[in-house]
């Protein structure tokens, strides 16, 4: 909303020399958004009024070219007639224009002064609108009317130099798109008199005007129709109305349709007007029957919906109410007889028809947030009064006023409640008097809780909350203190809040980054993940109104997104990328409703509804997940690199394990979308935590990705952290290595065998890695020789010879027990 600072004086007693960037400051306190100041009428050096006298035809040159003597009265200094060259021709002799005389500077930093051009000397300029930066109407010259003073200074006489404030007006804030609503706000700011221009004496009403009823009460609960005859067509718009309109952001079109556009910014109110003569019958507002079309005034013909509102006569529809006229009624340049319309229509329904449109308008903009419903009698007078002054119109006497009953809105609050909102104390008279400053009224202002009734213009007022805003807001949210909340001792992060963080900086730590994706997934994932028709993962929530139709579905797994994600970045010129990401999968309960159910907004929720949210509810388990592809080691000087393999994936899972000093087995399994024969389950004990390795071909082929490419998926909400987790002992006694290498079938895991290991060696183990997998001509076929390492430690004493021979030949036992190993020879 664009605001005129001049016009915004006529209803607000600023005090003298309020600029528009204080008067910003205010507002910007008052809880409105007040994004720039723009000083308009940058012009300086004489600009002024001039009558042309006589014109000469110079016809010797390409193109049409006059030569104006202008009298310009005194301006000059001289008294004697302006000579100008002007090129327009939509002026004639006796037509008052706006003059530039030399030393006058315009928009643009365009200089005026004298020069000889075309034989003459020009000693000036004659100025369109488009000159001044008042329209972007530059196909002729600026004619006023033929009673303006010559000689007068155009600047001062219209008011060109003005500020305008640009205000990002909230959804809540309507009557903030009007001159009358914030100029109410300056008022409260400033604690000044405020002079509402909708308060005009209506006349006696002697009858009905123009036939009309309401069919459907849910569209439209207020509908007022005047009539004015005997308009001249030929009337135009005053300069100081045009100037604020295009002030305003609006550009001037004719008188009629300025009056309407102007008492709109002004008050808040729509208008539109109708030509009397192509109306047809009773105007009856009612919402749209199957199969009924309407040209616009856009000239485009739209199919309605039975939820649109429309205002139609005999014919059908002629208009689509609060948002765009019908071209059939609308006023031309002949219109002389016209009835104005104003209205209160829902704000909700607007909105949807505005939308399924997508035809938006100045009007529908105000509807949408609620428009004062007292208006509508108010503002039609006002422009019936505007159309007999300035376009010589008779006012027809009597007005059609339809109306539904609503009941108005009365809030019971406390009057100690905004004081516990703020957490600041404000005693009753202060909370009286800014409610009665927003314009409420209270029944019993001596009461206690206060029964309130907001003002007709202030609709998002229906809680105590709302009243209790409005009282802090005008109090001022910096005088509310600045406190930083007091941590209660002994209470921090959960252990699962912990786990979150430590599992994130580990895989940050080995190199992953972390990728945010939206948890919403499309049923053709299923099938590049090539998941089994029966797999619970494919069992997932429907979202009622998804962010988009492609993506309707809550994830039940993280993979989806970071593949996609890998796939961005391989295809952005990163084929060695590390991906990570913690977040919440959704598994709907078995047996679950389909939908939530909606609880009641005006009280708190009973215990048997909550019990039916939570038995709605998913299971949201936290998981974490990555996906790499491409070098996991780069290549460098140093030598060649290490692709990023199966095994990378499974370590990325040991290392969030043991972030909650779990230590994981590692068994083969077969799981989409994993490689049947390179998939790792994941185990705690007994508990199946996850899976990883080397996905599908499939899979990589569906989500283009390099060839290799690895996963690792695993639940975080399976780890049970123990509390903290101790930080391991260091011994300061020197290790003892060992190295075996056992001679197993190649099916055997390689698992089962460090398994082994670790039970036959006993405590004195401190780790175990396999450092070399041989199968050749040394080996039998069909075994697979594993060369592990065994690391032995004591905390308390240097380790002999015996006995980490001892421990050694423990551990090679227990695998050939359990395994079947046999020592390899040297």
């Amino acid at each position: 909303m664009r605001v005129p600072l001049s016009w915004l004086r006529e209803h607000v007693e600023l005090p003298a020399g309020t600029t528009g960037r204080a008067l910003a400051a205010k507002l910007i306190d008052a809880g409105l958004e007040v994004e720039t100041v723009e000083v308009v009428g940058d012009i300086t050096g004489p600009l002024v009024v001039g009558r042309v006298l006589d014109i000469e035809e110079l016809t010797e040159f390409k193109k049409p070219i006059r030569y104006c003597r202008v009298d310009v009265g005194p301006a000059n200094g001289t008294g004697e007639p302006q000579g100008v060259i002007c090129g327009a021709r939509n002026f004639a002799a006796g037509d008052v224009v706006v003059v530039a005389l030399p030393g006058a500077v315009l928009p643009g930093d365009f200089a005026i002064g004298a020069r000889k051009t075309y034989g003459r000397m020009s000693e000036g300029m004659i100025c369109s609108a488009s000159e001044l930066g008042i329209g972007d109407d530059h196909s002729g010259i600026l004619v006023l009317p033929a009673d303006t003073p010559v000689g007068a200074d155009a600047l001062e006489l219209f008011g060109m130099r003005d500020e305008v404030l640009d205000i990002a007006v909230t959804p809540d804030r309507g009557y903030c798109l009007s001159i009358r609503g914030v100029a109410r706000e300056a008022a409260i700011a400033y604690g000044v008199e405020f002079r509402d221009p909708a308060e005009v004496a209506l006349p006696a009403e002697t009858g009905g005007s123009y036939p009309a009823s309401i069919a459907d009460p849910s569209a439209c609960d207020r509908f007022v129709l005047r009539e004015v005859r005997g308009f001249d067509v030929a009337a135009r718009t005053p300069m100081w109305m045009q100037l604020r309109l295009v002030h305003a952001g609006m550009r001037p079109v004719s008188l009629a349709v300025d009056i309407t556009n102007y008492l709109m910014l002004e008050l808040g109110q729509p208008l539109h007007a109708f030509d009397r003569g192509k109306l047809t019958g009773e105007v009856v507002v009612r919402r749209a029957a199957a199969g009924e079309t309407l040209e616009t005034l856009d000239h485009v013909e739209r199919r309605l919906d039975a939820e649109d509102i429309l205002i139609t006569d005999a014919s059908g529809p002629i208009s689509m109410a609060g948002t765009m006229g019908g071209l059939a009624t609308e006023i031309d340049e002949k219109s002389a007889d016209m009835v104005i319309e104003a209205a209160h229509f829902d704000d909700i329904g607007t909105a949807r028809m505005v939308r399924r449109h997508r035809l938006h308008s100045e009007a529908s903009y105000r509807f949408e947030r609620g428009v004062d419903r007292e208006l509508p009698l108010y503002a039609s007078y006002r422009a019936v009064q505007m159309l007999a002054e300035l376009g010589g119109a008779e006012i027809v006497p009597g007005v059609t006023h339809v109306e539904a009953p609503v009941e108005r809105t009365v809030v019971s609050m406390p009057a100690g409640h905004p004081g516990r909102v703020a957490g600041v104390p404000y005693d009753r008279d202060t909370v009286v008097r800014r409610l009665t400053q927003v314009g409420c009224r209270l029944t019993d202002p001596d009461g206690d809780p206060l029964a309130v009734v907001p003002p007709s213009w202030r609709p998002d007022l229906t809680d105590p909350n709302d009243l209790a805003e409005e009282v802090i807001r005008l109090e001022g949210y910096e005088n509310i203190p600045a406190r930083p909340p007091r941590p209660v001792a002994g209470r921090g992060l959960t252990p699962g809040q912990r786990l979150r963080r430590r599992a994130g900086r580990a895989l940050a730590a080995a190199g992953y980054v972390e990728a945010l994706n939206f948890p919403f997934v499309a049923e053709k994932d299923w099938s590049a993940l090539q998941l089994p028709a029966d797999d619970d993962r494919r069992r997932a929530l429907r979202l009622a109104n998804p962010m988009s139709e492609d993506e309707p579905l809550l994830r039940t797994t993280l993979l989806p997104g970071l593949l996609r994600a890998l796939a961005r970045n391989v295809g952005r010129g990163f084929p060695d990328a590390a991906l990570f990401e913690l977040g919440l999968v959704f598994r709907p309960r078995p047996g679950a409703p389909e939908r939530a159910p909606r609880l009641a907004v005006d009280r708190g929720p009973t215990a048997e509804e909550i019990a039916s949210v939570d038995a709605a509810l998913p299971d949201q388990p936290l998981r974490a997940a990555v996906v790499l592809a491409g070098e996991h080691e780069p290549a460098g000087w140093w030598g060649a690199g290490r692709p990023a393999g199966w095994a990378d994936a499974i370590e990325a899972a040991r290392a969030v394990a043991r972030e909650a000093g779990v230590e994981l087995t590692v068994r083969a399994d077969r799981h989409a979308p994993w490689h049947p024969g390179r998939c790792a389950a994941l185990y705690a004990g007994d508990v199946l935590v996850g899976h990883a390795g080397e996905l599908h071909p499939r899979v990589v082929q569906a989500y283009g990705l390099p060839s290799r490419t690895s996963a690792m998926e695993l639940e975080l909400s399976r780890l049970d952290p123990a509390g903290v987790v101790p930080a391991p002992h260091v011994s300061t006694y020197p290790v003892a290595t060992q190295d075996v290498a056992l001679v197993v079938d190649s099916g055997r895991p390689a698992a089962e065998v460090e398994e082994a290991l670790r039970d036959g060696a006993g405590e004195l183990l401190e780790s175990v890695r396999l450092f070399d997998v041989y199968t050749g001509e040394q080996i039998d076929a069909g075994h697979t020789s594993l060369a592990y390492t065994l690391r032995f430690r004591a905390a308390d004493r240097t380790l002999t010879a015996e006995e980490v021979g001892a421990a050694r030949d423990a551990a090679v036992a227990v695998a050939a027990e359990r395994t079947g190993a046999v020592l390899r020879g040297g």
